[in-house]
């Protein structure tokens, strides 16, 4: 049976994608491209074979390409560093494709962009579940510090190898290796031995080739946050042809991309998890040419006539004839005074496989009646001994969808407990049990993993006021807004907002983070793709007024 990591392209195929690119030949052996590399080209090899040789692991070959086969993974799209060093062979003639003609050739031709895509993704996956390797990390399992960078990391999928001072011998080794006290830490080590110490998130984005520089020049529109909302409108916009640019400050995702596993979303009976939901949307945007940057958080936002100018955190500045806000919300952290002590080391708020192994044996707390508590409980009761859903209303079902309820009311290892808050967070150094108040009545648990989904904090602090929000920071949208609330300008003098048109026209808010919108991943989607009907039509009026004016 054929692998679908590794097909052999037609060659019809491959008369096609050598309009796109030039032929080599190696007399000799040579390295085409290294661990690290972030503009190197997609190949197919005509002649001879490929090694693909992982450096972190004494140039182990993890396999070799021949005829008609080809070599890259997801992170192509997307100029990430390359994960792995390859080594023409002697004699072998290889189809070379630089990165822009390469989007060109799968945006064009959709039997080739298939194959490779599905290749690539599954390549990724196998290198994420089978294989260790790829950057060491090296930290305390309770450092908070350090699980900001493992959670980056394992949302941005990028290929890790985290150890544990507290626990692993080799951790020791390293830090003696290197000469290195337990106060630097945390470290990354690249397969140069290189060394980053107690890196920020951008420095992490940029060691591990995730960070994305892109042209200065003028797109149509750019979206802020990758969420479902923000990868919807990404998708739909690129592949109508407009020139888009997304942002966001931590991972593709948003809310739904902490989610273990999304059951009611139409297309997937069996269910997908929130991060390989948001992983496919990702690796589809950029393949209709979206360029996608992480992390770039949005500082401030200034509105000119007819564009609009983000400054991003890291110094970045985006010019945009359009622009749409999807920056979601975030949840509530627990009105406990000395919470942050716990963060990332006993309190989270999400639920990923990264949690799963310290859950195991343990008593676990959830906290919230959304759908994202419920599947958050249903992931943790797999690994924990407990699961103790805490809830401050007396109905789990209130907000929460029917089949998660009757789940949770089947499992014999978790507990609900409604009419119920946490008060009090106990610990040295990392969490080792909670005070739950039940209506007067305290009890102590020795829970030791916390993880709470309450209320939503709409991400609109960026705005500045900028555009209409309301008193909790929603952004306004529609033709309900009030004319003295409406930026005075040509466009609404003529027409009202359109539905998710914001008080200025030509900046769109969708998802969470827009005052009525329905908390679900799926209509997140839908607002997002809607959206950007919505944009066409305000680049057409910037059109006719640019006409206009070239007139007179």
């Amino acid at each position: 049976m054929n692998d679908p990591r590794f097909p052999q392209l037609t060659q019809n195929q491959i008369t096609v994608l050598k309009e796109f690119g030039r032929i080599e030949t190696y007399h000799e052996e040579r390295m085409v491209f290294e661990q690290g590399d972030q503009h190197y080209d997609f190949m197919v090899v005509l002649k001879g074979s490929v090694r693909i040789e992982d450096p972190y692991n004494d140039g182990r070959v993890v396999v070799k390409h021949t005829k008609n086969e080809f070599t890259g993974d997801s992170g192509m799209l997307s100029e990430r560093g390359s994960q792995f060093n390859a080594i023409a062979e002697e004699g072998s003639v290889l189809l070379h494709i630089i990165p822009e003609r390469f989007k060109e050739a799968i945006a064009k031709h959709s039997d080739i962009s298939d194959i490779l895509l599905n290749a690539f993704i599954q390549r990724q996956d196998t290198i994420l579940q089978d294989y260790t390797g790829g950057i060491k990390l090296v930290g305390s399992g309770n450092s908070k510090e350090t699980y900001a960078i493992r959670d980056f990391m394992d949302k941005n999928h990028i290929w890790y190898t985290f150890l544990d001072v507290d626990t692993s011998k080799e951790a020791l080794s390293l830090l003696s290796q290197f000469n290195i006290s337990k106060d630097a830490l945390p470290i990354l080590i690249n397969s140069k031995s290189q060394i980053c110490h107690k890196p920020t998130m951008d420095q992490v984005a940029r060691y591990s080739g995730v960070l994305m520089d892109f042209e200065d020049e003028l797109f149509d529109l750019l979206v802020i946050g990758a969420g479902p909302a923000g990868l919807a409108a990404s998708v739909y916009a690129a592949s109508e042809g407009l020139s888009v640019v997304t942002i966001d400050s931590n991972a593709p995702g948003g809310q739904a991309g902490k989610s273990s596993k999304i059951e009611n979303y139409l297309g997937f009976p069996t269910g997908i998890s929130g991060s390989d939901l948001a992983n496919r949307a990702y690796v589809q945007a950029q393949k209709f040419g979206c360029n996608i940057s992480i992390p770039h958080s949005a500082e401030s936002i200034e509105h000119k006539d007819t564009y609009f100018i983000l400054c991003a955190t890291n110094g970045k500045t985006i010019k945009a004839k359009s622009l749409i806000a999807a920056t979601g919300a975030n949840y509530r952290k627990l009105p406990i005074s000395n919470i942050e002590d716990y963060e990332g080391s006993g309190v989270y708020y999400s639920a990923t496989g990264m949690n799963a192994n310290s859950c195991k044996g343990e008593q676990v707390g959830v906290v919230g009646g959304g759908n994202s508590a419920g599947q958050a409980a249903l992931f943790l009761a797999e690994h924990a001994n407990e699961v103790h859903v805490i809830l401050r209303d007396n109905d789990l079902g209130a907000k929460m969808s029917n089949y998660l309820v009757q789940r949770i009311e089947a499992a014999e290892n978790i507990t609900v407990h409604l009419n119920t808050e946490v008060v009090e967070l106990r610990g040295d150094h990392h969490l080792e049990s909670i005070i739950m108040d039940r209506e007067g009545e305290k009890l102590e648990k020795n829970i030791t993993n916390l993880f709470t989904f309450i209320g939503a904090v709409p991400c609109s602090q960026w705005l500045k006021g900028l555009v209409l929000t309301d008193e909790k920071g929603f952004i306004c949208t529609g033709p309900e807004m009030k004319e003295d609330q409406l930026s005075n300008c040509s466009i609404y003098q003529r027409r009202k907002p359109q539905s998710l048109e914001t008080s200025i026209p030509g900046f769109f808010a969708v998802g969470d983070v827009r005052k009525g919108s329905v908390k679900r991943v799926a209509s997140a989607v839908g607002e997002g793709s809607m959206a950007v009907s919505q944009v066409h039509q305000y680049l057409g009026e910037l059109r006719a007024m640019e006409s206009l004016n070239n007139a007179d």
